[in-house]
């Protein structure tokens, strides 16, 4: 094995899917991290990529908290708006937008810094880099309305989980794109299959209400 090329070595941050090894080659890892690199580390794992047993899951309940924290700040949104005259679509408007440029803006920074830790790492989506599923994650909660009951964390986290382990046609194929690209992708993929679910269950449970 050269110092500039390492076999590329395919982990997972999902506790049921097993390594497996691919074509693409890895650079080998710095001697020395930058400031940028700690930044990038600090975001690829979340605080929690390191944690025993299932990073991925721990990735998800990041999600589920920063959602947590969004419907909570929402409401100020939503009396901030109205104050000034906005009707109560305009205000949920306002905060759907928000909602949809953070998560563009997240996915953005989450590619930029998997890209960057998986040479420090030398492997190909190193189980440690779990910004991918808090990504993924979120963009299942994106079609949820404010008023939605606390079930909807519940079903949203187990649709996501779901997806992300079963990796139904094309998830899994996302996987072989390069570098960062390749680890947010198919988490951005299941994201939106429990996206489309989930709004179908909030569509079915509104008959109930």
């Amino acid at each position: 094995m050269s110092d500039e090329i390492r076999a590329a070595v395919k982990e997972s941050s999902d506790e049921l899917n097993p390594s497996v090894v691919t074509i693409a080659p890895i650079a080998a890892p710095p001697r020395r991290r930058s400031v940028k690199d700690t930044i990038a580390f600090s975001v690829a794992t979340c605080g929690v990529g390191l944690l025993p047993l299932a990073p991925g899951t721990w990735g998800s309940l990041v999600g589920v908290f920063l959602w947590s924290s969004a419907l909570a700040m929402s409401e100020r949104i939503y009396l901030f708006a109205t104050a000034r005259g906005w009707t109560g679509l305009q205000a949920e408007s306002l905060y759907t937008t928000l909602a949809i440029f953070a998560l563009a803006a997240l996915t953005f920074v989450g590619t930029w810094a998997a890209s960057r830790v998986e040479p420090l790492i030398g492997r190909k989506d190193p189980g440690v880099v779990v910004i991918d599923e808090v990504v993924g994650q979120l963009i299942a909660f994106i079609f949820v309305p404010r008023s939605a009951g606390v079930w909807t964390l519940v079903a949203g986290f187990s649709l996501f989980r779901l997806f992300d382990i079963w990796k139904p046609y094309p998830i899994r194929r996302l996987e072989v794109l390069e570098s960062g690209l390749g680890i947010m992708a198919d988490d951005v993929l299941a994201g939106i299959y429990a996206a489309a679910v989930m709004s179908l269950l909030v569509f079915i449970s509104s008959f109930a209400g």
